[in-house]
């Protein structure tokens, strides 16, 4: 009578395994969607388009759309940034007067994805080209300005060679850098390899 169980318990046991191993595959096409719909490749053409011209690459672009807006264009902070990637009025201002000083642009225009990520793009590859190509580094100058993470780069305890941070002081800087690496880290995950196969 043991034997019997014992035997059904076996067959069992392996039946459900085999089934666990053929659903593999479909829970692993799952996350891979779920993933895919978590870390989208939205405004892909404008991304794209800015991200060549100012050469940054585009999946860190997407990265800070992505932390920023949750890539909504009409959003707005509580310190007044606008857009998909969130930029401030003194910055905006800044940025015209470097690229577009001739044109007739206004921080509301920020509303608008081209704009936005034109302009968005231009800043963080200023902020990387400041800091070293470090991606933290410049994740943290954008969130929180250059004057402070200049500040941060002269103290031995937030940075060794006075170049880039090696670590950041303040809890919504921390925050943010980790969001911007965590979610680059992941766009590279998902879409490096279709990118080297296309």
């Amino acid at each position: 009578m043991l034997k019997r169980y014992g035997k059904a318990l076996l067959v069992l046991m392996l039946g459900l395994a085999a089934a666990v191993l053929l659903a593999l595959p479909l829970i692993r096409a799952g996350i891979h969607k779920l993933d895919l719909a978590r870390y989208p490749q939205k405004y892909q053409e404008l991304v794209e388009q800015y991200a060549l011209e100012n050469q940054v690459d585009p999946l860190v672009i997407y990265s800070v759309i992505r932390t920023e807006s949750g890539f909504d264009p009409s959003a707005e902070s509580n310190v007044g940034a606008r857009g998909l990637m969130q930029i401030t009025e003194e910055t905006f201002w800044w940025i015209k007067s470097k690229i577009a000083p001739k044109e007739e642009l206004d921080f509301e225009d920020l509303y608008d994805p081209e704009t936005n990520i034109r302009f968005g793009s231009y800043y963080f590859a200023a902020c990387l080209s400041r800091y070293e190509n470090d991606l933290a580094t410049a994740a943290a100058a954008y969130h929180s300005g250059w004057g402070t993470v200049d500040g941060l780069l002269e103290q031995e305890a937030y940075s060794a060679d006075g170049e880039i941070l090696h670590t950041f002081p303040y809890e919504q800087m921390k925050l943010y850098v980790y969001k911007i690496t965590h979610a680059f880290q992941k766009y590279q995950t998902l879409y490096s390899s279709v990118e080297i196969e296309g």
